[in-house]
């Protein structure tokens, strides 16, 4: 009985009649009878993969779509919202599709698409999907129907792993190391593709765990979507640097003998974003700017909150600048959209979707309401409500609403309760203490259960599981809820959210394989200034007290030039300077300076093989090692870390 596998009481239920009944009011209020984006997603299909299945070397399977079988069904089960379930049916076309002329497009071979444009003599390739197998996939896939020809140029719109990961799919050793195929991005790409997800990057990829859901078992009841795709793709990742930035709207490239005019979007859905417009095909490209949803600007793995102001700018100025010529519109997610009024309405109707947001959140702001009550009581307009690629399947307004609130405001609300609360675990004993213990508020909680009030049952029984985590009864109550709460969604992102802390209510966490928190091609990528700072974070300050070292480091292949500085617990570095009282001056190649930050070799080691030069106590180096944190790749989020604090 105690098998999660088999235990009735830690397996999926059905839906609650209030979930039932609100999934029902919802297909009765939106215009589920318009059809236009099921012509599109399909429009122009050519061919597929069968079950869009793609396989590495090994022979392991790296993408599928094979498990989403189920969503073949016309009509949603109780247990999956509506709106969610078509757009999940719609995310379910794949394989390569001619866009029009010149212009074809890989999709649902990854959670992005791969856009192919034909140039005078060969084929551009705009983002590269996540994975090496992928886009070599959808490259071979393209060569079937349209003949091989040669890539002339790479486009990476942004600086998301699942745009550029899978370069060394369409592109080879010799186009790399010759040069001769130009890989042209946004201005600060580097910078952006390899640290927005270092400094933090643990917690991120254990946080995304719980917004794309890879680990729920596929199904009606299971992980549906993601909103903006199905899945995240597996498979090799590997970064090629561009050899081309673009630095300002208004810059031209002419590639393979087509005109490319950029357009700057930084600050919106990434950090480092351009969009494009081709004179000669009137085709729009908009990255990821004005996809068939609302997007996030907070994304649940966490990252800068983007910029919903200059976002909804970036959408008018692409109107004012070829709202009157382009006859079609392609992103690097979903379906395009064809014709030239159906193009103006979709960019309209996205610039202000972000600008309302923005604008009612701060007016709201300034009345005095808090981000939670302003996510209450927020609405659309009709004619945004109405537009299916407004809805919130990745970035639902009732979260975006909290990003503005956090951008603009910060975390505190100004209310003196909230500026210092106790901690999950000391917070729910008390409250648990102050509320009668346990058993009263389990009693309460499953009344709420059976009226159908989840919201209140998740807030206390949260506390009750930080209070108590060995309270078998509170946990599985709290799993019922959170899979209630997740199949009434119809944002994919809060599905998978409820549904992934329902399971590991149940069943504990994944077993998931450790592995280093920074990979080899991620050290390669990161400027050296940015390795000093990676290593300051993982710096264990209760351990480093009262300890002193300086050392200088000179880079031999490069010319750089640091200074490296442990005081006060804190870490620091200064470039282009040595300190006169160093403990050591280190010389050296980046190559070498890579294997030391990843723990692949020691001072001790380069030193006896040739590979550092040292004057001074090359040691203290290593010493500084010692005082580096692990850190392990799951930690609990619904329940208290079973670790001490690292403090």
């Amino acid at each position: 009985m105690n098998d999660p596998q088999t235990d009735p009481r830690k397996l999926p239920k059905d839906a609650h009649p209030a979930v039932a009944a609100s999934n029902a009011a919802m297909l009765a209020a939106l215009p589920f009878e318009d059809r236009q984006d099921y012509e599109d997603a399909s429009r122009g299909f050519i061919e597929t993969l069968p079950d869009a299945t793609v396989t590495n070397a090994q022979g392991r399977v790296v993408w599928t779509l094979k498990p989403y079988g189920f969503l073949s069904s016309d009509s949603a089960p109780p247990t999956v919202n509506p709106s969610l379930w078509r757009q999940s049916q719609l995310n379910m076309n794949h394989g390569l599709f001619e866009v029009c002329d010149r212009v074809y497009q890989v999709r649902g071979l990854d959670i992005a698409n791969m856009t192919l444009i034909e140039g005078d003599t060969g084929v551009i390739a705009v983002d590269t999907l996540t994975s090496t197998e992928g886009a070599r996939a959808g490259l071979e896939l393209y060569f079937k129907h349209r003949g091989r020809r040669p890539v002339t140029a790479v486009i990476y719109t942004h600086t998301h792993t699942d745009h550029w990961g899978g370069a060394r799919g369409v592109l080879s050793d010799e186009d790399i190391s010759s040069g001769r195929v130009p890989i042209i991005a946004p201005n600060l790409f580097m910078e952006f593709a390899v640290s927005e997800n270092v400094i933090a990057g643990n917690a991120m990829l254990r946080r995304a765990q719980y917004q794309f859901g890879p680990f729920i078992p596929r199904g009606a009841r299971g992980q549906v979507d993601c909103g903006l795709g199905k899945s995240m793709a597996a498979g090799t990742v590997a970064l090629v640097a561009p050899t081309d930035l673009v630095m300002a709207t208004g810059d031209r490239r002419v590639i393979d003998g087509l005109e490319f005019v950029f357009q700057m979007a930084p600050e919106s859905e990434a950090p480092a974003e351009f969009h494009f417009y081709l004179p000669q095909l009137k085709v729009l490209n908009m990255a990821e700017n004005a996809t068939h949803n609302f997007h996030n600007l907070l994304p649940f793995r966490g990252s800068e909150v983007r910029n919903a102001l200059a976002w909804s700018g970036y959408l008018s100025e692409a109107l004012q600048m070829w709202g009157d010529d382009a006859e079609v519109l392609v992103g690097q997610h979903h379906w395009p959209v064809w014709g030239k009024a159906r193009v103006q309405t979709h960019l309209k109707q996205q610039r202000d979707l972000y600008k309302f947001v923005h604008d009612q959140t701060l007016r709201m702001i300034n009345h005095g309401m808090t981000a939670s009550e302003i996510a209450e009581v927020i609405r659309m307009p009709e004619s945004l409500e109405g537009a299916w690629h407004t809805r919130g399947y990745y970035g639902h307004v009732r979260h975006n609403v909290k990003a503005i609130y956090q951008r603009t405001l910060g975390w505190y609300d100004s209310n003196p309760a909230h500026l210092d609360p106790l901690p999950p675990v000391a917070l729910g004993k008390k409250l648990l203490a102050y509320m009668g213990g346990a058993e009263r508020v389990l009693a309460k909680a499953q009344d709420d259960f059976a009226a159908g009030e989840f919201r209140i049952v998740a807030e206390v029984l949260n506390h009750v599981v930080f209070a108590e985590p060995g309270n078998e009864a509170a946990r599985l109550l709290l799993a019922d809820t959170y899979e209630q709460l997740g199949y009434a969604s119809e944002s994919a992102t809060w599905r998978n959210a409820y549904l992934f802390g329902a399971q590991e209510l149940r069943q504990g966490m994944p077993k998931v394989p450790s592995r280093s928190p920074i990979s080899n091609d991620t050290v390669r990528a990161l400027r050296t200034g940015q390795l000093f700072e990676y290593l300051g974070v993982r710096l264990n300050g209760p351990k480093a007290e009262g300890k002193t070292i300086v050392l200088n480091w000179e880079f031999t292949d490069s010319g750089e030039r640091f200074v490296l500085n442990l005081e006060n617990c804190a870490l620091t570095h200064m470039n282009g300077r040595h300190a006169a009282n160093a403990d050591a001056t280190l010389m050296l190649g980046r190559k070498t300076f890579n294997e030391l930050v990843l723990q692949t070799s020691t001072m001790s080691d380069a030193l006896k093989a040739g590979k550092v030069r040292a004057t001074g106590d090359a040691s203290r180096f290593d010493e500084l090692m010692t005082l580096m944190d692990d850190f392990e790749r799951m930690f609990e989020i619904v329940e208290p870390r079973t670790r001490p604090d690292p403090a």
